[in-house]
């Protein structure tokens, strides 16, 4: 029995998970959203090293107990929502490959692939007490899986539409990379400031005022790349990017007004908190301004089972996301 037999009976078996695919690939998104921000609730109540080890507790037991307190249940309980994400990772590449959609098969392959290479970066950042550095590299590769994340939205439902000219891919694409370095700075002014996670963690020994005027520099630009994409992209009756950046540009600006909040409150809990949420929304709507001057066309391998009243040209070319 060949390779491709043996792939046609498992895709062939998993053909029902297939009207599912959509439901879990947003699932996907929201439950890696989701431990952004159950993640810094870790950081911001102190419960960094609430387990102390990594891939145990502590040196006695895999699970928290009395001895570790509150901080030992927030951290466990972070640690157990990898096993959420997971699960969800799987099903939508169960689904995916149900579908016999290619590319959405890919897309969910890297994020079920990633998530326990999350889970050891993050392992080691307890390893190492919470190193600034290395709790920076574990929150740009959250940023990264739900970039994969919304790749594959992207990939289910959006609209046919060839490669975008050069202007808007050079704008597309610099947005893109500035916000990449936005992100990076915010957590360069994160392992600067107070809220490190455990109270006896270092900081990165840089000034705090001084990498925040660096990173709101950071952001001025992101805005102002915005808006000339926004602007040229209306110009040209490219509504789809116009719609996308537009929604990208509200997330800076409410990004930027939650920013400049924080600080001169002094960083309270809540605030930082929401920010983290911000940034994750940020990182989701700079895949799409990528993603939105590329070339999409519904491809042929999709399963039309999976939406049995519409055709996959009809089915993967409306917005849905």
């Amino acid at each position: 029995m060949g390779v491709a037999t043996v792939w046609e009976m498992v895709t062939e078996r998993l053909r029902p998970l297939a009207r599912w695919l959509w439901p879990l690939a947003v699932a996907n998104l929201v439950a890696n959203i989701g431990i952004v921000v159950t993640g810094a609730a870790v950081r911001l109540t102190g419960s960094g090293l609430g387990c102390p080890e990594w891939p145990k507790c502590d040196e006695t037991s895999y699970t928290t107990h009395g001895e570790l307190g509150i901080n030992g249940a927030i951290e466990f309980g972070n640690r157990l929502l990898t096993f959420v994400l997971v699960a969800v990772a799987i099903a939508t590449l169960l689904a995916a490959i149900g579908s016999r959609h290619r590319r959405a098969t890919w897309l969910a392959f890297l994020v079920c692939l990633y998530v326990p290479f999350q889970a050891v970066v993050g392992g080691i950042t307890v390893l190492t007490e919470l190193n600034p550095w290395v709790v920076a590299f574990h929150f740009l590769a959250s940023m990264l899986i739900i970039m994969f994340a919304v790749a594959l939205l992207d990939e289910l439902r959006s609209p046919d539409r060839p490669r975008a000219p050069r202007p808007h891919r050079m704008l597309a694409f610099g947005t893109f990379g500035v916000g990449w370095v936005v992100l990076w700075l915010g957590t360069v002014v994160t392992g600067a400031g107070p809220h490190s996670g455990d109270e006896n963690s270092v900081r990165n020994g840089l000034d705090p005022a001084v990498v925040s005027q660096v990173h709101a520099v950071a952001v001025y630009v992101l805005v102002a790349l915005t808006v000339a994409l926004l602007v040229v992209a209306r110009r040209s009756g490219d509504l789809w990017l116009a719609r996308v950046t537009g929604l990208v540009l509200l997330i800076e600006i409410a990004q930027g007004v939650l920013g400049w909040t924080q600080y001169f409150l002094g960083l309270p809990i809540a605030l930082v908190a929401l920010h983290m949420l911000g940034a994750a929304l940020l990182a989701a709507g700079l895949a799409r301004i990528a993603l939105a001057v590329l070339p999409h066309h519904a491809p042929l391998e999709a399963d039309a089972s999976a939406e049995p009243q519409a055709s996959p040209a009809t089915r993967l070319s409306r917005p849905g996301s």
